[in-house]
């Protein structure tokens, strides 16, 4: 029987070109958005190459200091880091700890042209959390970075830009101090927050010691656990560590309380995307709201596509009538048709899937992302495979359902109630 439903799903769709093409292009555009949307979450929150052991490693990624009056809200500052995360390696169920400076333009000069490079400072222990794949050389160490040498891993389009060939044991200047290349890596997105950069360089050859005294200034930290099960105790460590930090606000008659916590990057995002209490995520809360929008933005062709089935559908009244008067159920007839409109939603998602891998390679070609490596890996592909469904099963039953419902007569007639 699903054999010749198929066949005539076929033949129909054929017939009502029409009908076809306004039904698959509301499908494939559909689900051209939301895949490209869902690659790029993807991209930043899945645990990929070279955060590698990002589904078990917390951030310290914000602090806010508040007052009666005031409030600072920043990034997490080195001296906080340092003084009060860095020593959670000791514990039991902490397998490393890094820090790491958010990435800043640094200038260089080559043959008279400017060129602009993001420059993120690191300490040793950051190649152990990140797994980089070397293409040249290898990464700085602990000791590089505690005796502030100037040594510096590289990305390939770095490399390419001030060496045009191997870049091992050179040196390149970058803001006016002068740096050897250690190491040459792969270039990471943009997306892979943690791990972006152009130029990796010891924390320790910083201009100033001035981020030393910082509690909230430009830096993160990672905090990689022995396993998920582990992410409360670590939560709760970094909780009482920043409450005991409170006793070095610089300012105690302006800012009386220091906030923040430990976070998936995704808890992160909803600490700063969501308002409320600053040292509270919301991880719950900005799910729904990426989920409640998906399902807004699929309820709209969804709803075009159950009036287009209607004006498809009784446009084979005739046959519909014809077909009960021979003894057709309504089961039947409503299985027919769903099976046509599983068919049609299919051949728009594999349509929507093609054309999404096809925008998601321009994106990666246009350079709008830097050094973006979006694809649409199996996870995405069961999504899009989902929500083919969904269309074809939620715009289909009811103008099927409606119809096989009408009496042979009334059918006959050409009438849809």
């Amino acid at each position: 029987m699903i054999r010749n439903y198929l066949k005539v799903a076929m033949k129909v769709l054929l017939r009502h070109k029409f009908f076809t093409f306004i039904s698959l292009f509301g499908v494939s555009l559909t689900l051209v958005v939301l895949l490209v949307a869902t690659a790029m979450l993807d991209h930043v929150f899945a645990a990929q190459a070279p955060d590698v052991l990002g589904d078990r490693t917390l951030g310290v990624y914000t602090l806010t200091m508040s007052g009666s009056d005031s409030i600072m809200n920043g990034f997490a500052g080195y001296q906080f880091l340092d003084r009060f995360v860095r020593p959670m390696t000791k514990l039991p169920y902490v397998e490393a700890v890094t820090f790491f400076s958010m990435p800043a333009t640094g200038i260089s000069y080559m043959d008279g042209k400017k060129i602009e490079s993001m420059v993120k400072h690191a300490d040793g222990a950051f190649w152990r959390v990140m797994r980089f794949d070397f293409v040249e050389g290898g990464p700085f160490t602990v000791e590089d970075d505690r005796n502030a040498r100037f040594v510096a891993v590289i990305n390939e389009a770095t490399r390419d830009k001030f060496f045009n060939g191997p870049a091992l044991g050179k040196t390149l200047e970058v803001d006016g101090q002068r740096f050897r290349v250690v190491g040459v890596v792969g270039n990471v997105p943009i997306l892979r927050i943690s791990a972006y950069s152009d130029i990796w360089v010891p924390i320790g050859t910083s201009k100033t010691d001035a981020y030393k005294r910082e509690l909230i200034g430009d830096y993160a930290g990672l905090i990689v656990a022995r396993s998920r099960a582990d992410f409360p105790q670590i939560k709760a460590e970094v909780r009482s560590r920043i409450k005991e930090a409170e006793a070095l606000i610089p300012d105690p008659k302006t800012y009386k309380k220091l906030t923040g916590g430990a976070d998936t990057l995704f808890e992160a995002a909803s600490r700063m995307f969501l308002p409320g209490d600053s040292g509270t995520s919301h991880p719950q809360r900005l799910r729904m709201i990426l989920l409640g929008l998906a399902l807004v933005f699929m309820l709209l062709p969804t709803v075009n596509l159950v009036n287009i089935n209607l004006s498809r559908i009784l446009d084979r009244s005739s046959e519909i009538g014809v077909r009960k008067a021979f003894g057709a159920s309504s089961w039947t007839l409503v299985g027919q048709f769903v099976v046509e409109n599983v068919v049609l939603t299919l051949v728009g998602g594999l349509i929507g899937l093609v054309l999404a891998a096809a925008v998601l390679s321009a994106i990666n070609a246009s350079g709008v992302i830097p050094y973006a490596q979006l694809s649409l890996n199996v996870r995405v592909f069961v999504y899009g495979l989902g929500i083919a469904l969904f269309f074809g099963l939620f715009s289909g039953v009811y103008p099927a359902w409606r119809m096989s419902r009408l009496h042979p007569v009334m059918a006959l007639r050409g009438r849809s109630v």
